[in-house]
């Protein structure tokens, strides 16, 4: 029985992904019953070719692919929509997120004896990336934390676990993965924080610019507001009110 799935969006990451679904394997074996799902975002080069040919002799792998590119949301989606198990993890496909520290972001969800948490979101220490990145992301991060209060430092981190029906509940809109937190709380979720650590990207080049995130950023964080802002409340009456 499948009890988590982890899911990967990916693009152009051929000289990558292999050896992520590797360690990804070895660091989930003591646990069982799980699943990986390789979303391809619409990849020029042979990273589909490579994964078909490692699920041959893998099972548990899944390999989806996007005719043409919807970004990293849209793959987390898909991959989540295609899963399996109750509790989904993500991670990036550069392999810059390493795949040892999946049982410790699992572990607060998995040990929830009361329900309550929904997301599990990983938080980045020594992060290997140029200054300029650093830089970018630590503003966006202290902006996105002043507007929304979701008690997150760092909400680009790709390391995240949670419930597939909560997931599958929140609103649903490109670049939506910055957010989780703001959304999970928003729903009444509890959040769980772990630090993970970081690795340089191996091979091959990151698929954004700070020009890009900081182009959509904006306006995402403004529509992220007003959902917040937005939320309803349900109210159940009690029966002789009906």
């Amino acid at each position: 029985m499948t009890q988590i799935s982890v899911v990967i969006p990916a693009r152009n990451e051929a000289e990558n992904i292999i050896t992520l679904v590797e360690d990804i394997d070895r660091a989930l074996a003591a646990l069982g019953g799980f699943e990986i799902i390789v979303v391809d975002d619409a990849s020029t080069d042979a990273s589909v070719a490579v994964l078909r040919k490692r699920a041959q002799s893998m099972p548990h792998l899944r390999v989806l692919t996007h005719d043409r590119s919807g970004g990293q949301s849209a793959a987390v989606h898909s991959g989540v929509l295609a899963s399996r198990g109750a509790v989904i993890c993500t991670l990036d496909g550069d392999g810059q997120n390493p795949a040892e520290e999946l049982p410790h972001l699992l572990a607060p969800i998995l040990g929830d004896a009361t329900g309550r948490i929904g997301l599990v979101a990983g938080q980045r220490v020594a992060r290997q990336d140029t200054w300029s990145k650093k830089a970018a992301s630590k503003f966006a991060n202290g902006l996105r934390g002043w507007m929304l209060q979701d008690g997150t430092r760092d909400t680009g981190c790709g390391l995240k676990a949670f419930r597939r029906e909560a997931f599958l509940a929140l609103p649903y809109f490109n670049h939506m993965h910055r957010y989780l937190p703001a959304l999970f709380a928003r729903d009444g979720w509890a959040i769980a924080h772990v630090d993970v650590t970081h690795r340089a990207r191996g091979a091959g080049r990151s698929n954004y610019s700070n020009l890009q995130r900081a182009a959509v950023g904006v306006v995402d964080l403004i529509g992220v507001a007003w959902l917040l802002r937005r939320r309803k409340i349900s109210t159940v009456l009690p029966d002789d009110l009906r």
